[in-house]
């Protein structure tokens, strides 16, 4: 079975990493252009790339696999199977028919729930009971092809976007093997998908992380939890930002923005409906700190009656 790859984040290295455990041949892994990161905005491999060159495995960057060049670059390779986690490239029909049994795909979700982008984020902040990884056979539509295989694991009420990355990365790789497996003896056959019960997960922004204290409590403390650990929300106090990393939520109640208390517990802030006790705070130029900790140092600059946001 020879195995084209292609990945970008460490979502996707996760998956990579486990098919040089498997029997499977990699003969190339494809991954995003190498982009500028850091403070010194210098060219950073993606992890899928670093996974692959400390393997020794040949690494292919196109910007776009819509080309002739680059498709042909690919048929040479001759894959019986393309994989394709978190690429970030849109595959045209005549690249998704090159590999003898076609591409298939592990997306972080229960399709046909959350198709596209941000699918761990959204099904958080919706506040789904559950999420898992679908592996899928590709079509030229977005995440619409037939599903070969589903793993679910419920959504926690203490479950962030970062924890939930972190699981469904441990849960995608093996049933990935597992789906390989199943094609090549031909036992597993695809389920076509139910459009009609389809959502969109639209990519994160840090625009929508700015906190709109007139929001229901509830749905607030669901949003921070899902963009954590990004694009993180936050809103501004005496003018400076304030990062939200953590809150519950609170039954007192009042104008929304409005800090109505503040102790060791937590700075309770009123919103639409209920408020926030926010527990987890990280202030301009500091590091993430329980509010416990800033409330001890900075007393002052957490008066009840201000106000967040203006």
């Amino acid at each position: 079975m020879r195995i084209v790859f292609a990945g970008t984040p460490e979502f996707a290295a996760e998956h990579l990493k486990a098919l040089l455990d498997s029997p499977y041949e990699i003969v190339a892994v494809y991954t995003q252009p190498d982009r500028p990161a850091g403070r010194g905005q210098k060219l950073m491999p993606s992890p899928v790339k670093q996974l692959a060159v400390a393997h020794d495995i040949p690494v292919f960057q196109p910007p776009t696999l819509r080309n002739a060049e680059a498709q042909a670059e690919l048929a040479a390779l001759q894959p019986d199977l393309m994989v394709v986690v978190a690429y970030g490239l849109i595959l045209p029909q005549v690249v998704l028919d090159i590999p003898r049994l076609g591409c298939i795909n592990s997306h972080a979700s229960l399709l046909p729930r959350w198709r596209g982008a941000a699918p761990i984020q959204r099904a958080v902040e919706a506040g789904d009971a559950e999420s898992g990884v679908t592996v899928m056979r590709m079509e030229a539509g977005l995440d619409t092809g037939p599903m070969l295989l589903k793993v679910a694991t419920p959504i926690s009420a203490e479950d962030t976007g970062g924890s939930l990355h972190d699981r469904l990365a441990q849960m995608g790789p093996p049933a990935v093997v597992q789906a390989i497996a199943g094609l090549a003896d031909g036992s597993l056959h695809g389920e076509v998908q139910d459009d009609t019960l389809a959502t969109y997960a639209h990519k994160l922004n840090k625009d929508e992380a700015r906190i709109d204290w007139s929001r229901p409590a509830a749905e607030l403390e669901r949003l921070i939890r899902a963009f954590n650990p990004w694009p993180v929300c936050h809103s501004t106090l005496d003018g400076e930002s304030v990062k939200v990393l953590a809150a519950n939520v609170s039954t007192a109640t009042g104008t929304p923005g409005e800090i109505l208390s503040a102790s060791k517990d937590g700075l309770v802030v009123a919103c639409g409906d209920q408020s926030l006790s926010l527990t987890r705070l990280q202030l301009p130029g500091g590091k993430a700190l329980n509010f416990s900790d800033l409330f001890n140092s900075r007393r002052e600059k957490f008066a009840s009656g201000k106000v967040l946001g203006q």
